[in-house]
């Protein structure tokens, strides 16, 4: 009994000393804060060190409401998203404003029993604060940004929509011609099979096809239309390797494909075809601005959750800023490129419940496509 009365008694003092040396403490805080002379609330700022000051001596006199705190948080956190300025330069002025503190009530000659008692208690009024003010401003910041994200998204989206319904009708009446053409070339081949340059026109005529389904892709919100089946990744690899060889040998390209020939996937084989076209086109292109040898590798493997394929070659690195904006529809790095390729590639792996990441260094660049493991 006695030793709460004596508690009680410092207590009286302590908050007739933090009462007394208000301008003093509050003084030698508002001359060591950091300021931005751009903040539109840094008026507020002082003022709330005011709000702070006065919530931690009713600490003591036993009326702060836990409410009272977390009000006072919560507009300390509005305003510096609202100013838009580093959260970090809010922590340190608190905990300034802590040390001041911490430092002076020494001077209150409050026995060292009853003064670290009451430093905790400080400690702890200064560390619900800030938790509740960052949690605030965290919510308040991810609020924000999905706001951003989901108006870049739908904008995406309209922007897409409107591609889609101007360029429709375009390709298809390219596609009509070229359907025709490339059905003759094949009749061609068939009743003059020595002729020569039809096996080039034939390749052209089926890369300009791939083209335009590219191109018509980046306008669909649906991938998953065509039906799925069991898939030789070798058979299919090797039927993309014979597609693409006259540019494999025009840019003496050396391919290599390791792996086991019963590694099968579930897939669109069709939407599989096109992304290993593209990603086989891609890497040919790249190794042409590079000295020999000039590698295309291939590997599979088979882990516990994922069958995963790698595509990659020995050509420049891409630059790290950019590793991340690749997949995005009309980013390109190609003087000439149309940058829908490797967006039409993720959105046709993601409609068959997979994923690709990309990563690249001075020795290789990978581009890995990842199907659930059935």
């Amino acid at each position: 009994m006695e030793l709460l009365s004596e508690q009680k008694k410092y207590k009286k003092v302590l908050i007739q000393y933090l009462e007394e040396n208000q301008s003093l403490f509050l003084n030698e805080w508002n001359e060591t804060i950091k300021v931005n002379e751009i903040d539109p609330y840094k008026e507020k700022i002082k003022e709330n060190g005011y709000g702070m000051y006065s919530l931690v001596i009713n600490i003591f006199k036993g009326s702060l409401s836990n409410d009272v705190l977390i009000k006072l948080a919560y507009q300390v956190a509005n305003e510096r998203l609202k100013a838009n300025i580093n959260i970090g330069d809010f922590l340190y002025n608190i905990n300034l404003g802590r040390n001041i503190i911490v430092r002076n009530v020494f001077g209150a000659n409050i026995p060292i029993k009853y003064i670290q008692k009451f430093i905790d208690e400080i400690n702890t009024h200064f560390d619900t604060f800030s938790y509740h003010a960052v949690t605030r401003y965290t919510n308040l910041t991810n609020e924000v940004i999905e706001e951003k994200q989901s108006f870049i998204s739908e904008n995406h989206k309209d922007k897409l929509a409107v591609l889609g319904q101007i360029s429709s009708s375009f390709v298809h009446e390219f596609r009509n011609p070229l359907t025709a053409i490339m059905g003759f070339n094949k009749l061609l081949i068939r009743e003059n099979p020595n002729l020569k340059y039809l096996d080039i026109i034939d390749y052209e005529l089926n890369q300009l096809n791939f083209r335009i389904t590219q191109f018509l892709h980046t306008s669909r919100s649906d991938f998953n239309e065509e039906q799925r089946e069991e898939i030789s990744v070798l058979e299919l690899l090797e039927e993309i390797q014979q597609l693409t060889y006259a540019s494999i040998v025009d840019a003496s390209v050396n391919v290599e494909i390791d792996m086991y020939p019963n590694f099968v996937i579930t897939a669109s084989k069709d939407g599989l075809k096109q992304v290993f076209l593209n990603l086989f086109i891609n890497s040919i292109d790249a190794l042409k601005g590079k000295d020999q040898p000039r590698t295309l590798k291939i590997h599979t493997i088979t882990e516990l959750n994922e069958r995963v394929i790698r595509i990659s070659n020995n050509g420049p690195a891409i630059a790290s800023e950019m590793i991340e904006s690749i997949f995005e529809p009309f980013f390109t790095t190609k003087e000439l490129g149309t940058g829908i390729g490797l967006y039409v590639c993720k959105k046709i792996i993601e409609s068959n419940d997979g994923y690709m990441n990309c990563v690249s260094n001075d020795n290789l660049t990978t581009f890995s496509i990842h199907f659930p493991n059935s």
